[in-house]
């Protein structure tokens, strides 16, 4: 290990993972930072940002719509969980955008099925090996094509032919500098080892004054309590946030969040996974500084919640969810939504929010739009097997 507060990976993720076309349609290199945000366990869209004007909500959410009694409205159907004050401030300053009642092509409930679609980018489970934000990768000038996990091993997203390293802390003991040097010789005659050890050197330099425990916390989702989960997912952010400053360093960023399977005891539990994202994503808006006006940041899930609650006031799996878009570059102040309704009728198979809006089409959009990529080229690419097309107006 290389010091008892880190654990440090550079991934080599090109054997045996499928081929990439190289792509030449994109443009000069621009100073724009990405973060992918994944809340694995679907989360509760309906619990984040609840449709209030919809007649039906009240009666079909029970105990939970009473989160939403005072909630901040941000139009005249839909309002945000109080505990989400820091995005709240964001969507006044038109710097956060929602898109509601979306749904990746999966229409099963598994979540090893769902997160398989949602991060290879495919029409179906297991279809494809590699990630979606691996084969952006390749769609980028090389200084933009530079991308770190903030995760204890690269994410499915993330794997693929471009290398991509994974960085996470770890209370293991440090490893000595004459330990380090060896390496460093070990691996000085391996070209692609060589260079892979010395980002990796890097990253440890630049994260040395971080707090040790953060990020592991906030990937297992709910340590240490509310507070405590909040106070990890800050320590996340702004790890992130320094990853992606750092001159010649990443600029795309994968954080995994974990806590979302709200099977029991909901309300306290959605509660503080919210308090943890937004102390997330505030923590790298203040982190990143004037760059945060390059960026944006999106949130997504493999599938939402069923409207009712089951016996043991939680929610079960069901179909679509909310997505979330935050940064300087977004389009924001706005929820789209084609709204299904919660009236039992409207119901996706009697139980689930109805799905209306591509989930694949706004991530397609959002990051085209925001690296100025051709969206009818590149949604093929990230997101093969599918006939959806990229939504525009997002960033």
């Amino acid at each position: 290990m290389i010091n008892r507060r880190f654990f440090l990976t550079a991934a080599a993720t090109t054997a045996a993972i499928g081929m990439v076309p190289r792509l030449a349609f994109a443009k000069a290199a621009t100073d724009r930072r990405f973060v992918f945000i994944i809340q694995r366990g679907a989360a509760d869209g309906l619990g984040t940002l609840a449709p209030v004007g919809d007649p039906a909500f009240t009666a079909a959410r029970g105990i939970l719509a009473q989160d939403f009694a005072n909630a901040p409205r941000l139009d005249g159907m839909f309002a945000l969980h109080p505990a989400l004050g820091r995005i709240a401030g964001l969507y006044q300053a038109k710097q956060a955008l929602f898109l509601h009642a979306t749904a990746s092509p999966y229409r099963d409930r598994s979540h090893f099925d769902g997160q398989n679609v949602l991060e290879t980018g495919s029409a179906g489970a297991y279809q494809v090996k590699d990630g979606w934000l691996n084969r952006l990768l390749a769609a980028l000038p090389a200084e933009e094509a530079k991308a770190i996990a903030v995760a204890v091993t690269v994410p499915l997203a993330l794997r693929g032919q471009r290398d991509v390293a994974s960085y996470a802390p770890s209370a293991l003991p440090d490893a000595d500098d004459n330990l380090l040097q060896r390496v460093a010789m070990l691996y000085e005659g391996d070209r692609q080892l060589h260079a892979l050890w010395s980002e990796a050197m890097a990253t440890r330099a630049l994260t040395a004054d971080m707090a040790p425990n953060g990020a592991a916390m906030a990937a297992r989702g709910g340590a240490g309590g509310g507070a405590g989960l909040a106070r990890a997912a800050a320590a996340t952010g702004a790890l992130t946030a320094k990853l992606l400053s750092a001159p010649g360093g990443a600029r795309i960023a994968m954080i995994e969040t974990g806590g979302w399977d709200t099977h029991a005891q909901q309300r306290a539990r959605l509660a503080g996974q919210l308090g943890g994202l937004d102390a997330m994503v505030g923590a790298i808006r203040d982190g990143l500084g004037p760059l945060w006006d390059q960026t944006i940041v999106l949130v997504a899930t493999e599938f939402g919640r069923t409207v009712a609650l089951n016996g043991t006031g939680g929610t079960d799996h069901g179909t679509a969810a909310a997505a979330m878009l935050f940064g300087g570059r977004v389009q924001g102040g706005r929820v789209m939504a084609d709204w299904p309704g919660l009236a039992p009728n409207a119901l996706y198979e009697g139980r689930d929010l109805r799905p209306t809006m591509p989930l694949d089409g706004f991530i397609g959009g959002a990051v085209a739009s925001h690296f100025g990529l051709d969206p009818q080229r590149l949604m093929p690419v990230i997101f093969p097997g599918t006939a959806t097309r990229a939504m525009g107006g997002l960033a």
